[in-house]
C-alpha cells in the first residue's frame, strides 16, 4: 500500500501496512543573505582581504576572501601578463623548464568560505580546499548548537583544521572554532596556481566595478540641476 505525503508506514502483524502521521522538520534556513554572512565572518577568522562575490571552484560554491601582491601585480602589469584561466595553460607554468619565466601569484589569498545549512555541505564544500590553506564555514547556530554537531562536525572539523563560524537569528556571528596550522598542505601546485589566477581575475573585476561604482554614485547629484536647465532651456 503506497503512503501517503507526511506520513510513516508501520506493521499491524497479518493486516499488512498502514499509515500514521509523521513529525515534519522545518528545514533550516540562513539569517541573513550568504554574502552578508561571510563578509561577516572572514574578520573573526583574521582573514585580511576583499570577501569576493560567491564563485565555483572545484564544483562548489564558495566565497574567497583574497588581496593583490602589489609588487607581482605591477610586474604583471608592466609585462602585459594578466589573469590567465586556461587550466592546461596554467599547467604549464610548474614545468622545470617554464618555472624561472612563468609569471607569479599575483593575489594571496587568505581564506576560502563556505556559508551552508547544514555542517555536512560545509564540510564536502570546504575540505578540498583546506589541502593548500585556511578554509571555513558559516553555519546556522541552530545548527552549532546539535547533538550531531557535537559528537560528528567538531572532530573532523579539527581533523581537516577547518574554522566553524556560527551566526544567529539576528545575523550575529560568532567564532565557534578556529582554524588550525597542524595540518599538511599540498602547496602552489598546478591547481593551486590555476585557482589564484581565476581569484585574480575575479578581484580585479570586483574592484573596477567598485571603482565604477563610485564614479557614478560622484556624478549621479549632477543630474537634478541638469534636467533644470534643460527644463528653462
Amino acid at each position: 500500500m503506497a503512503v501517503p505525503p507526511g506520513h510513516t508506514a508501520t506493521t499491524s502483524g497479518e493486516n499488512g501496512t498502514r499509515s500514521v502521521p509523521s513529525r515534519v522538520v522545518p528545514p533550516v534556513e540562513l539569517p541573513a543573505d550568504a554574502g552578508e554572512l561571510a563578509r561577516r565572518a572572514a574578520p573573526l577568522l583574521g582573514w585580511q582581504g576583499c570577501v569576493l562575490p560567491q564563485m565555483t571552484l572545484f564544483g562548489r560554491r564558495v566565497f574567497v576572501v583574497a588581496r593583490l601582491r602589489p609588487d607581482a601585480h605591477a610586474e604583471r602589469i608592466a609585462t602585459g601578463v594578466g589573469p590567465v584561466t586556461d587550466k592546461a595553460t596554467v599547467a604549464t607554468w610548474t614545468w622545470p623548464e617554464l618555472s624561472a619565466i612563468a609569471p607569479q601569484p599575483a593575489v594571496r589569498i587568505s581564506g576560502v568560505l563556505a556559508v551552508a545549512r547544514h555542517w555536512r555541505t560545509g564540510m564536502a564544500t570546504t575540505v578540498p580546499f583546506a589541502r593548500y590553506g585556511e578554509a571555513a564555514m558559516v553555519l546556522p547556530s541552530s545548527t552549532t548548537l546539535s547533538h550531531d554537531y557535537v559528537d560528528h562536525c567538531l572532530p573532523r572539523a579539527r581533523m581537516y583544521g577547518l574554522g566553524v563560524v556560527g551566526a544567529d537569528e539576528t545575523a550575529h556571528v560568532d567564532l565557534d572554532l578556529g582554524c588550525s596550522d597542524d595540518r599538511i598542505t599540498l602547496g602552489d601546485d598546478e591547481v593551486w596556481r590555476w585557482v589564484n589566477e581565476m581569484v585574480y581575475e575575479r578581484l580585479l573585476a570586483t574592484e573596477r566595478a567598485g571603482r565604477d561604482g563610485a564614479a557614478a554614485d560622484w556624478s549621479e547629484p549632477s543630474a537634478p540641476s541638469e534636467r533644470a536647465d534643460e527644463e528653462n532651456a
